[in-house]
């Protein structure tokens, strides 16, 4: 039987930056489009051209290879010609491969919010799309606020929904925006929606968590005929999110009421990735993953001692409704470690390292990435440092340099005009080749201060370094009080334009940055001699 295929289209960079307390940067976007895109996602929208100068700047280049790019963007206004709208402008000179236009689909919204007419309103939108197709992109209509827009006017949200299908746009995207419609009454109205000749293989579904229910609604979309899911990472987005895609992936993977009837681009062998994407993904926004997150929390698979654990322990499906290794997670009660050893196999084989199931370095590896993350290490956002830790346990790294010894200080004095001055000096003593080589110098606090004398004098390496930027530097308070376990995440880059992550992990603020730092030299030093880097600086 043929598989019907159900298109993932990722919101995160543009629905999901209305998180309140997410603000990405031009680089953290072109991070995350790199993440989603490896993963394998069809669509990743970017963000919107000309509301903002971070979008603007995104969209100067493609930063998709295998996924289509979208722009988003308001149709055109009512009253003006396609063409001499500028707002329509900036989306169809974004270097996108997609455009996907918000168009109310509520008449009510169309009096307030647009105050024109209806007919101003489906016209605006049959222009808008038909620019888009004639300037060589694909078009998408998301038909904002459509389910409670059928609710008060469906022949109103259906007109608007044929209107942009007639036009050409290939997906007509559903939007429940205030979250609150409940799966039944989203199944009835999506086969209402097709019956009134718009192609379930031509619509979408955009489902808000209003009420914890973006996922079900999605999937209840799907069974009444939808064949695209919009949603984010982790579900965030604006108010309680959007849907989460990294729940609703395995679900259509892995559950088989989905996936004998439908597939989608993330195969067995890139699912086993998802636990890393999401991972990943939090430590970018400096936050906590959720430890109770769906399949790939930590507490997903996860059993304290007594009966369930026996019962687990004879046969894994008594309590797992999925093998934890096919979403890239870990059984938490075991009496072997082989799941975890398949985990970690597969990661070092991605990064050009071979290793035997059975070689004791193996073992040895996973006890200290298990002690270390114990302690607050946390690897899924480090790419950098897990592959020094890895070729360092396995194999050998060759010893450019080692650190003698390093003093930071912070002073708190006066200037000649009685203004507060606070001065933050550090020394570093580098040895290469047996020679010591101290380093002094001044920055913007001590962090910065450590970073510039520990790369002012690299002896013969500072040609090679000279190139190196720190791009991001996240601090996390793993508990509280004034000694603090801090945990420390550096984003580093160079002429060539990759990026790579590191992290450090101390009681004090100062050593965990010098961690971190330390393993963004030495992996730029490795990279240079391409003896690292296939997987963390892509």
């Amino acid at each position: 039987m043929t598989r019907e295929k159900i298109y993932l289209f990722d919101t995160t960079l543009r629905d999901g930056q209305q998180t309140p307390g997410i603000d990405f940067s031009v680089e953290d976007k072109i991070a995350i489009a790199t993440m989603l895109d490896e993963f394998g996602l069809d669509y990743i929208e970017g963000g919107y051209p000309g509301a903002n100068p971070t979008d603007t700047a995104f969209f100067n280049e493609k930063r998709t290879n295998s996924a289509s790019f979208v722009a988003f963007g308001m149709t055109k206004r009512a009253g003006v010609s396609a063409s001499n709208d500028p707002g329509l402008a900036s989306l169809l000179q974004a270097k996108s491969d997609a455009i996907c236009f918000v168009a109310k689909s509520w008449d009510y919204h169309v009096k307030v919010a647009l105050g024109c007419t209806n007919e101003e309103n489906l016209e605006s939108i049959a222009e808008s799309v038909k620019a888009a197709v004639n300037a060589g992109k694909e078009a998408l209509v998301d038909c904002e606020h459509f389910f409670d827009g059928y609710k008060a006017n469906p022949s109103y949200a259906l007109a608007c929904a044929k209107t942009a299908y007639d036009a050409g746009a290939r997906w007509v995207v559903l939007c429940d925006t205030n979250g609150g419609t409940q799966p039944p009454e989203i199944r009835a109205i999506v086969e209402a929606v097709i019956a009134c000749g718009v192609p379930g293989h031509c619509l979408g579904i955009h489902a808000h968590n209003d009420t914890g229910q973006a996922v079900a609604n999605s999937l209840a979309a799907i069974e009444a005929g939808v064949r695209q899911i919009q949603g984010t990472l982790n579900g965030i987005g604006e108010r309680c999110g959007n849907a989460n895609l990294i729940t609703l992936i395995p679900t259509l993977a892995l559950k088989r009421a989905y996936s004998e009837r439908f597939e989608t681009t993330i195969d067995a062998e890139r699912l086993v990735g998802l636990t890393r994407l999401s991972h990943a993904f939090d430590e970018l926004l400096n936050r906590s993953p959720d430890h109770q997150s769906p399949y790939v929390g930590a507490s997903a698979f996860a059993t304290k001692a007594g009966i369930h654990a026996s019962a687990l322990l004879k046969d894994p499906r008594t309590y797992e409704h999925v093998p934890p290794e096919s979403v890239g997670n870990f059984r938490k009660v075991m009496v072997s470690d082989q799941g975890g050893k398949s985990n970690f196999i597969n990661a070092l084989k991605r990064r050009g390292i071979e290793v035997g199931k059975d070689d004791p370095k193996l073992d040895r590896l996973i006890q200290i990435v298990k002690e270390r993350e114990a302690t607050g290490y946390a690897y899924e956002g480090a790419d950098a440092s897990f592959e020094l830790l890895a070729r360092r346990t396995l194999g050998t790294i060759p010893e450019f340099f080692a650190i003698d010894g390093f003093r930071v200080m912070v002073e708190r004095r006066f200037d000649s005009h009685g203004r507060v001055k606070i001065v933050s000096e550090a020394v570093v003593k580098v040895i290469i080749d047996g020679e010591i080589i101290m380093s002094v110098a001044e920055g913007d606090g001590p962090v910065n201060a450590l970073d510039l004398a520990l790369r002012k004098n690299f002896g013969k390496y500072q040609h090679e370094i000279d190139d190196l930027e720190l791009a991001d530097f996240k601090v996390r308070i793993l508990n509280g009080g004034t000694g603090a376990i801090t945990r420390v995440l550096i984003e580093s880059t160079d002429s060539s334009g990759v990026r790579w992550w590191t992290v450090g992990v101390s009681e004090n603020i100062i050593d965990a940055s010098f961690q971190a730092l330390m393993d963004s030299v030495i992996y730029k030093l490795m990279k240079n001699r391409h003896m690292a880097g296939r997987i963390a600086a892509e």
